[in-house]
């Protein structure tokens, strides 16, 4: 969130008498790389396919940053019922979910700005957690286990009828899946396990906030208790103001939050290669839009910019290249690298995260309130907007 630098990381240009040495820039597969900023994720280059031509539809951070999560246009015919690219997946791998799988479907870290499930019914909202090293919380209750359990037959006893008589996507309905999501939580060591990390661990994942939820994020799948998509939210890169931290070395500048990026992506990557899980684990990785590239502003920083970038990993995606080509300065796209000979839109995003979950992206759903028809991806009917196929080719 805030908008990275794309000029800066995933499609590093060399500006001179403005990009600092310390950027460290070197040739990796063919890729100009900052190793200054992204050294540990440089030795990941071979799993990344970073695609240079994508741009935004917008330069205004909260339009920009629901426009990636729901794939479309907020303001537009049913944007503002539209559900996050989470909540659609939920929504469309319930029947998959097997029994005894406890964990929510659409697990939201460190993102409690996470668009909600729209029109959708509330059980496919994200759950939004911050990780701490004490877990998961509120997955006890004071009285005990055995007194909880008394309450929880107690309250049933009560209300069964009306919970079991409230039509679907009623409040009490509504209600009653959030209740059981809940009770499902409580008193599970495999939920112990899952969001509780030690210090080590941490400090494998950098010791940072994203780092952590880039951890958690690991255990939850590998507990595989029917978690589909995780959204993972790292902001500060509004970077209008000393980018490159000169005035304030030690604040929020390409330095400092690219070494979070760095070590929490890489070890999160790193894992999941190790235990296999990658392989079945799609990654994508954007910001809202990019930044002005070429010198400096009067305040050391860059302002908003059309032109950015999105990293993908895993999935079978084959890595160790660019899909897309900016022009020398990074201010506009020179090759689209894909069948559509186009610039790439978020909607194309959308429909490649579709695609690789095996959901139909060309589909409508029927069940919108105004009884219009909600297209997964918009425009599907024209073909205005596609997978990226060429990820894996």
């Amino acid at each position: 969130a805030g908008a990275p630098s794309h000029v800066d990381t995933f499609d590093l240009k060399i500006f001179p008498g403005t990009t600092p040495d310390t950027v460290k820039p070197e040739t990796i597969n063919g890729l100009l790389w900052p190793t200054g900023i992204l050294p540990k994720l440089a030795e990941c280059v071979p799993d990344l396919a970073i695609v240079r031509s994508l741009t935004a539809w917008n330069l205004q951070h909260t339009l920009g940053q629901t426009w990636v999560q729901i794939g479309r246009n907020p303001v537009g015919v049913l944007g503002d019922v539209a559900p996050n690219i989470g909540s659609i997946i939920s929504v469309e791998k319930a029947e998959e979910r097997r029994p005894g799988q406890a964990f929510p479907t659409f697990l939201a870290l460190n993102s409690a700005g996470a668009i909600g499930s729209g029109y959708l019914p509330a059980s496919h909202a994200p759950f939004k957690v911050t990780p701490a090293a004490g877990g998961l919380a509120n997955v006890s209750n004071p009285d005990g286990a055995s007194r909880f359990e008394d309450k929880w037959k107690t309250l049933y006893a009560i209300d069964g009828a009306l919970r079991k008589n409230s039509p679907l996507g009623s409040d009490a309905e509504d209600y009653d899946v959030f209740y059981r999501a809940a009770r499902g939580l409580m008193y599970n060591p495999v939920v112990d396990r899952a969001f509780r990390f030690t210090t080590a661990d941490s400090q494998r994942y950098g010791n940072s906030g994203f780092g952590n939820a880039c951890l958690v994020a690991r255990q939850v799948l590998e507990a595989d208790q029917g978690t589909r998509f995780i959204q993972v939210t790292l902001g500060g890169w509004d970077m209008h103001t000393d980018i490159y931290g000169k005035t304030n070395p030690r604040g929020t500048n390409i330095f400092t939050l690219g070494k979070q990026l760095d070590e929490g992506l890489s070890q999160l990557l790193a894992d999941l290669k190790s235990s296999g899980l990658l392989k079945d684990t799609l990654i994508v990785m954007m910001g809202e839009f990019g930044r002005t590239p070429g010198g400096l502003s009067s305040a050391l920083g860059r302002d908003h910019y059309k032109q950015q970038f999105c990293v993908f990993a895993g999935a079978g995606v084959k890595g160790g290249r660019a899909i897309g080509a900016s022009d020398e300065r990074g201010s506009a796209t020179t090759e689209s690298g894909w069948s559509r000979d186009r610039e790439i839109k978020p909607e194309d995003i959308e429909a490649t995260i579709y695609s690789a979950m095996g959901i139909n992206w060309t589909r409508v759903r029927y069940d919108d309130p105004f009884g219009r028809g909600f297209y997964l991806v918009p425009d599907s009917d024209k073909d205005v907007y596609g997978p990226i196929n060429e990820l894996w080719s």
